[in-house]
């Protein structure tokens, strides 16, 4: 392996940073250094990350620390930083003007961040480009229970802001409440503001259909904020259990031109660059594909994009150190990413797709973020089973199995 001109800098310590680790290594045989706030798993003792704990992780001050550092301990190499978490992605975004000369942070600017995450503003950016979205409610701690809704349940309520909502530190808030009922809802909202949040909260009309309607869009765009590379993805099964509502953990890619064209439109008119992960659901009353946010980075799912051929981390490597003008592709190759035991995959899924899952793993073209065969020691090996044997046990307990 040649003398490399960059080190890959992340700031996380979830499934999100080893993802993205895997990348580095898998394109370049390079070990990651990242920075996590607690010594766990899955990047604490990877063999190819140089994981540093650091507890006040997310202040600024340690942030531009522990950037500084990086930059001093390779002067001569150009350090990518990516943040693998929103709290991280804001401090790059405000910081990266900053940063010593060798970092570099490919992040639009912290301002028009700020606007994308706070879901109230980004639904409104989205009527103005054409974007469809649920129907929606901006609820105001002020409002108390004197407000009504033109829908009725269950109706989902999450925070406009998840940046200050996750920094009230409790851990018995929701990341979404599916409230089934009035009396729940108002519920949901009076735990969320005794819990410390003070901003709004979007209250939205529930699209109906199980985890095999929702879809996951993740783009990049380069220097230059044009989009090169976008991979839409098939969500077949989510996570249900409180903290872990709505995470993926099997998706199955495809393309679908006239969706991504839109995105792709929305993107370059803000002049974005780096990497965006939209949430969107298939609302089959009206055959109209509706996103939920964006995500101003990759997601914590982004390995389905390596998996399915386009390895993000050259797509950085490329774009920001080789200063290559990369060509627009839209991922048409199918392929399975899973973050559960194929036992979990083919009892939650929908049994129509289970042909296509076999075929597609009977051929090689399957992939869970946390199988790899370079990270690989008993240890770690152990360590990997144990997060199999408690997806099964989570699954079981939070998940439905599909009708027949």
């Amino acid at each position: 392996m040649p003398d490399l001109k960059f080190q890959p800098l992340l700031f996380g310590g979830d499934i999100n940073v080893y993802s993205v680790a895997r990348a580095f290594h898998e394109a370049y045989g390079v070990r990651s250094i990242a920075y996590g706030k607690y010594p766990s798993f899955p990047c604490h003792g990877s063999a190819i990350i140089d994981y540093r704990v650091c507890p006040d992780n997310e202040d600024e001050t340690a942030f531009r620390r522990n950037a500084q550092a990086v930059a001093e301990e390779f002067p001569h190499k150009k350090i990518i930083l990516l943040g693998c978490g929103d709290s991280y992605v804001q401090l790059a975004a405000h910081c990266k003007d900053s940063l010593p000369e060798n970092v570099i942070a490919p992040y639009i600017d912290g301002s028009l961040l700020d606007t994308l995450i706070n879901k109230e503003k980004f639904y409104a950016l989205c009527d103005q480009h054409g974007i469809d979205h649920p129907a929606t409610f901006i609820y105001d701690k002020s409002m108390g229970h004197d407000f009504s809704l033109p829908w009725g349940p269950p109706y989902i309520a999450k925070p406009a802001d998840s940046v200050a909502y996750w920094a009230c530190g409790d851990h018995s808030l929701a990341k979404v409440y599916i409230c089934q009922s009035w009396e729940e809802l108002l519920e949901s909202l009076d735990h969320v503001y005794a819990a410390g949040y003070q901003d709004h909260m979007v209250l939205q009309e529930f699209i109906p259909g199980d985890d095999s309607y929702m879809r996951v869009l993740t783009s990049y765009s380069d220097r230059n904020a044009r989009v090169t590379t976008m991979c839409l993805g098939h969500v077949l099964l989510e996570e249900h259990s409180p903290h872990g509502i709505g995470n993926h953990a099997v998706i199955l890619t495809e393309g679908d031109e006239a969706l991504e064209l839109k995105i792709k439109g929305l993107l370059e008119a803000l002049h974005f660059v780096g990497f965006s992960n939209f949430d969107i659901k298939y609302d089959r009353r009206d055959g109209k594909y509706k996103a939920f946010e964006i995500n101003c980075r990759q997601g914590r799912s982004n390995y389905y994009v390596t998996g399915a051929g386009h390895n993000i981390a050259r797509l950085v490597v490329e774009d920001r150190v080789e200063g290559k003008d990369l060509p627009f592709t839209m991922t048409k190759n199918r392929s399975l990413w899973r973050m559960v035991p194929k036992k979990v995959a083919f009892k939650f899924t929908p049994r129509q797709y289970h042909e296509e899952m076999r075929s597609l793993i009977k051929a090689g073209a399957d992939s869970h973020s946390l199988v790899y065969s370079k990270d690989a020691s008993l240890r770690r090996r152990l360590r990997v089973c144990k997060n199999h044997l408690g997806n099964i046990k989570r699954f079981d307990r939070y998940n439905k199995v599909p009708e027949e």
